[in-house]
């Protein structure tokens, strides 16, 4: 894939999540911590949930993206693990459930605005490492990932999956509302 392309896509879900988070810091928080039963998501709890996230993940790109090799190839070329787990992160009509890790699961936690103030720090950050992955080779160098210590994404399959993660929960957010 174009790595130019995919970035620029990359680059403006980000946005549009960063703007749906501001356009929610009007709610209140009564709305913001609704759910529809006790076992769903509120809002806020989706936006923990990416907080959690954000917390590994941001840390282990601002590690590895100044090891990466400058760009010798408009092209991306996605591992085949990290190709896999983009796809099934990306929203679609009907989603698939997915269990997630327990340390991840904000369900009950008592929460409020400053969730969505975190997630936006989160994603200003995000759109700064994304600006200074143009210039970069992405599949030169790999992170770790939550699941397990023993497999690792390439940067560019980190960068989709981590995005598309956003993306699921922030919609996931929208239907609580």
């Amino acid at each position: 894939m174009n790595q130019e392309k995919m970035l620029h896509e990359l680059i403006e879900v980000t946005k549009k999540n960063l703007n749906q988070a501001k356009l929610w810091q009007q709610e209140d928080d009564k709305n913001l911590n609704r759910k529809k039963d006790e076992k769903s998501w509120s809002v806020l709890e989706c936006l923990e949930h990416l907080n959690r996230y954000s917390a590994f993940y941001l840390p282990e790109i601002a590690r590895q993206l100044p090891k990466a090799k400058n760009k010798s190839s408009e092209e991306f070329k996605p591992g085949w693990l990290g190709n896999y787990f983009t796809k099934s992160m990306r929203p679609k009509e009907k989603l698939n459930k997915m269990k997630t890790l327990k340390s991840m699961n904000p369900l009950g936690s008592q929460l409020n605005k400053s969730v969505l103030d975190q997630f936006i720090k989160d994603q200003q950050v995000v759109l700064t490492h994304l600006e200074q992955a143009k210039e970069k080779d992405l599949a030169s160098v790999k992170t770790g990932i939550t699941l397990t210590k023993v497999i690792r994404f390439r940067l560019g399959d980190t960068f989709r999956f981590y995005t598309y993660h956003n993306l699921r929960h922030i919609e996931q957010a929208r239907r609580c509302l």
